[in-house]
């Protein structure tokens, strides 16, 4: 047997996943949100830019292709969406779009982390306000409340500032963790070098309880800053969005700036954001655009958001089924009047499907039984020349034989 790469699942129920894709688009093109749909293959070079070097994404988890790793599977999708803003010479902005995909990233398979996943992106480029950002988040909340039934989340928030105030804190926090070199681990003493605000990232227990007194980059913001921090806490109170402001979230990718923020579950374990994203004002240039696009955006994880809404999924709005019409014709003598039948009760938008494998009615009705069919239509050599059908409903057993010609109406 050949099995599937390790990392990589098989969707073979799609109406839950469908359902959170469908809710999405509706919730997003009322809030003028357009879709559009990018590669999966991008320039390297793209994500190289716009993640930073030093960013696990870059330096451990790219799947690359070619002589020179020049292409790549995208590992996200922001990146792509801001390539296609400037690659396409988009002039209206707020440019909102959304898309969702496949992202790829090389790492150790665990519950809600895969190697092929799959990701709603939400963008507005080109939306300097901070007053966007409140807007962003309360859309996202409304998204989970109102769409999906979720209670048992939180949404955690920090402000990074400018480059500049980034800069005074990243002093601050060296200092720190030179102070405090013997008690932290080795992965963050790696980072310390490298990517120090990635510290805050940091999952071992008593690194996490050392950084708990560590420089805060709230206390290094500008005056400016300070004032769209504040402006953003009072907007979502006006909002009616619950928040935590939480010190240590920095999000791992290297164009976030200013606002950021996660939404997050204990209920998916060790991976518990489901949501997160945050403030991007200078990837558009960085990337090859003309100016600065002010920019905010997201990624929802739909494997995590799905660990959240199965156990609920009673209480959502889940698409129905069609009631699933079996034609079954008796011998096949009767194959071609079945596949007359079931073409007519297709041009009239009626489920159905026919049972041209020659085994016995007992065989053909178990099957049918196990199809979930609400209806089965079975055609002898009688009913062929009668041009009658036995009509049975699967649920109560009763049966009645009719005209061919009644089948529509009846099963209607």
């Amino acid at each position: 047997m050949i099995s599937r790469v390790k990392g990589t699942q098989d969707l073979l129920d799609l109406t839950l996943f469908n359902f959170a894709i469908d809710q999405t688009r509706k919730h997003l093109e009322s809030y003028n949100f357009i879709e559009i749909a990018t590669p999966i293959l991008e320039p390297t070079e793209l994500f190289k830019r716009s993640l930073g070097l030093q960013t696990d994404v870059v330096s451990k988890q790219m799947y690359t292709l070619g002589e020179k790793d020049e292409i790549c599977l995208r590992p996200e999708a922001t990146a792509s969406t801001a390539r296609a803003f400037v690659e396409n010479h988009i002039q209206q902005t707020p440019w909102k779009v959304f898309s969702w995909g496949s992202m790829f990233r090389h790492e150790r398979p665990q519950k809600g982390r895969l190697r092929e996943f799959h990701q709603i992106n939400i963008e507005a480029i080109g939306a300097p306000s901070i007053a966007q950002d409140a807007l962003f988040i309360k859309m996202l909340d409304s998204l989970f409340v109102q769409r999906f039934k979720l209670e048992s989340y939180a949404l955690h928030i920090n402000f990074l500032g400018t480059p500049d105030d980034r800069k005074k804190h990243k002093e601050a926090l060296l200092t720190f963790l030179t102070k405090h070199e013997a008690k932290i681990c080795k992965t963050c003493l790696e980072r310390k070098e490298t990517n120090t605000l990635r510290i805050f990232d940091c999952k071992n227990p008593e690194c996490q309880e050392l950084y708990k007194s560590a420089p805060q980059i709230t206390d290094y913001l500008s005056q400016e800053s300070s004032k769209e921090w504040q402006k953003l806490q009072e907007q979502l109170d006006i909002l009616s969005v619950t928040y935590v402001v939480a010190p240590s979230l920095v999000r791992g990718l290297d164009y976030y700036n200013k606002t950021v923020f996660e939404f997050v579950s204990h209920d998916l374990g060790a991976q518990s954001a489901f949501c997160g994203g945050g403030r991007y004002d200078h990837l558009i240039k960085a990337i090859g655009g003309k100016d600065d696009e002010p920019s905010i955006g997201t990624a929802i994880g739909l494997e995590r958001l799905l660990l959240l809404l199965e156990p609920i999924k009673n209480q959502l709005s889940l698409p129905q089924m069609q009631a699933l019409s079996v034609i079954i014709p008796l011998e096949t003598e009767q194959n071609s009047l079945a596949l007359l039948i079931v073409d007519e009760l297709h041009q009239n938008n009626i489920c159905c499907d026919v049972l041209l494998d020659d085994s016995s009615l007992k065989s053909k009705m178990r099957k049918t039984n196990k199809m979930g069919a609400q209806w089965a239509i079975i055609i002898g050599p009688e009913e062929q020349q009668q041009k009658k059908a036995v009509l049975k409903n699967m649920v109560n057993g009763k049966e009645e034989t009719i005209p061919q010609t009644e089948l529509v109406k009846k099963i209607k």
